[in-house]
């Protein structure tokens, strides 16, 4: 399933992964690394979804719970989970998910709207569902996902 079309102008990359079950995804373009499960360090005042920080080859960033950011409950980490390193902009983050499924192009006519059902948090982070191979994967917005400075502040 890696290649359900080439690398061309209208496609998209996307790298897919798991949070409670759920498929999610990212443009991959986002995505600086993955890498294991490293013990982030708690930080006091901080949002309930942020674990803490890690230092990432002298770079602090914070570590951001997926599950916990998308209203889905807390995750325990532990060793299978792994963290997937993203930028926007000038502003780095790891976020704590599952585990990384894979990453796939496809046609940029594919995702679709999320339908209007009154979760305005969910809207806020998908902004679209891909319906591929009898999945539903909802693809998430990686800007948004960051802490706000001012819930950081």
């Amino acid at each position: 399933m890696n290649e359900h079309l080439g690398n061309s102008a209208n496609s998209l990359e996307l790298i897919s992964f798991e949070i409670g079950g759920q498929e999610f995804c990212i443009d991959i373009r986002a995505v600086k690394e993955i890498r294991g499960w490293t013990p982030a360090t708690p930080m006091p005042q901080t949002p309930d979804y942020i674990h803490g920080v890690i230092n990432l080859r002298g770079a602090i960033m914070p570590v951001i719970d997926l599950r916990g950011r998308l209203g889905l409950g807390r995750t325990e980490p532990s060793s299978r989970h792994v963290i997937v390193v993203i930028q926007d902009s000038q502003r780095a983050a790891g976020l704590l998910v599952d585990g990384v499924q894979e990453t796939f192009h496809i046609d940029a006519s594919l995702p679709q709207e999320p339908p209007a059902m009154g979760a305005r948090s969910a809207e806020r982070f998908v902004d679209a569902i891909i319906p591929l191979e009898g999945r539903m994967i909802s693809r998430l917005v990686v800007t948004r996902l960051m802490p706000d400075l001012a819930e950081a502040a």
